[in-house]
């Protein structure tokens, strides 16, 4: 039985975009690279840190995993407190998490287990908003994802592939638009793989269109756009160009197009993933992140569990059923297959949602949005794994030990990945702001 396209607040899974579905060398494909592309180039500041992580992966637990039921059990609490689940070590000495997940266990080595983060906006679209750009939401200014910093501080790059790219889709947070550009122009939104990250479409020309003829258009569309004599300072026509000859490279290059298919991974590589939604994305990451991306978004949908946590996580009806197996499998895998290819001290990984779930089960057996205690588990990147970070009480309510806030882990990440999070940045309206205008490094995360 599949999960449900929906979370408590209504909001359904968005249409993915489709590449090249409207015309002759996919102006989709070159539209995905400009939409919203609603601001000039910003300016920047100065002093870039330099960082061990070239690539970041993230893995978005849509709708707000239960800390209690995955990586922060208590089990000595009491029955309608606990989780439902047992708890098993890790090879972390007094480190223990919830008895579905004995592969992640295994890979404790590599993870620094935060235990405390802890914000206080309990909805979906905020929380999503708070964690994916490292800003406290405001309707005075439309902050950029985390991702799309990374692709804007990337934008010189002449690389074929897109440097942000989302799986299966950048609707992450439903409509809320956290994991797009903000202020920033929609060239730095995720580039989307479509609904199937196993199979991205129309990577290559329609049938009958060579390049030869699409050079051509190309070159009409140029004597147009001089014979309107548009002024330069209309952004679809400055930006257009730089989008569509992005689009151009990537259907262009058989490198590129390669990095997004499966079929050359061994049928036991793609077992060990799982063949799940979560575990076919989770590869498709490793394999774009090897090819040159600088920052994938894993979206897996489900985690909004107000009902029934002990049939909804474990595979209670039938194999592949649950979130927790299909989590577990994919996850401990992509770090295994990162460290067995000499990727993972180059690649962070990082594991979270929007918030936590409330302490006390309620009476439909589920638990509901508790934004005051949460976790994120990161690994690679120059991460010093094998550790837990912060505490919180005995019911899993709040942090009684190093609170961490969305503020200090974006700050931490962006420092990770080379970007100063104190670098000015100029918005649509002319407004000098920082990437980040709070947060501290979490200095733990280097040991």
């Amino acid at each position: 039985m599949p999960h449900p396209p929906e979370r408590c607040d209504g909001i359904r899974r968005r249409e993915f975009l489709r590449l090249g579905a409207l015309a002759p060398l996919g102006l989709t494909c070159a539209d995905l690279f400009r939409l919203q592309a609603q601001s000039p180039a910003p300016a920047t500041g100065s002093g870039k840190p330099p960082a061990p992580a070239r690539a970041c992966i993230l893995l978005w637990l849509d709708g707000g995993p239960s800390h209690l039921d995955t990586f922060d059990p208590k089990p000595d609490a009491p029955v309608e407190v606990r989780s439902p689940f047992k708890s098993i070590p890790t090879t972390v000495a007094g480190v223990h998490l919830c008895e579905h997940l004995p592969r992640t266990a295994r890979q404790m080595s590599h993870i620094a287990l935060i235990r405390s983060l802890t914000h206080e906006l309990g909805n979906h679209d905020t929380g999503s908003r708070f964690l994916l750009t490292g800003h406290r939401p405001t309707p005075a200014l439309d902050h950029p994802s985390l991702g799309s910093v990374v692709a804007w501080h990337q934008r010189r790059s002449t690389h074929v592939l897109p440097p942000y790219i989302a799986i299966p889709g950048d609707a992450v947070g439903g409509q809320s638009n956290a994991a797009r550009a903000g202020f920033l122009p929609g060239a730095f939104n995720a580039f989307g793989t479509g609904a199937n990250p196993g199979s991205v479409p129309d990577l290559h020309l329609p049938e009958g269109i060579t390049f030869e003829r699409s050079d051509q258009r190309r070159e009409m569309l140029a004597r147009l756009d001089a014979f309107a004599d548009l002024p330069e300072t209309d952004l679809a026509v400055r930006n257009r160009d730089a989008f569509y000859d992005q689009a151009y490279r990537l259907i262009a290059s058989p490198e590129a197009r390669a990095a997004f298919s499966l079929d050359a991974e061994k049928p036991a590589t793609r077992d060990a993933y799982g063949r799940s939604r979560l575990g076919t994305g989770c590869l498709l990451a490793r394999r774009l992140i090897e090819a040159g991306s600088r920052f994938v978004t894993v979206v897996d949908h489900g985690w909004d569990t107000h009902q029934q946590i002990a049939r909804e996580l474990p595979d209670s009806r039938f194999p592949g059923s649950g979130k927790l197996p299909s989590l577990d499998r994919a996850y401990a895998t992509l770090l295994t297959d990162l460290h067995d290819r000499g990727l993972l001290d180059s690649t962070l990984v990082v594991l979270m949602g929007e918030f936590g779930r409330t302490p006390k089960l309620n009476a439909l057996g589920g638990r509901d949005h508790w934004p005051r205690a949460g976790f994120v588990a990161l690994a690679g990147g120059g991460v010093r794994g094998g550790q837990v970070i912060g505490a919180t009480n005995g019911f899993g309510e709040v942090p009684v030990d190093r609170p961490v806030s969305p503020e200090d882990l974006a700050w931490s990440l962006l420092t990770r990945m080379g970007i100063n999070p104190a670098t000015e940045v100029t918005t649509p309206t002319g407004r000098p702001v920082r990437l980040l205008n709070q947060g501290t490094f979490i200095r733990e995360l280097l040991g």
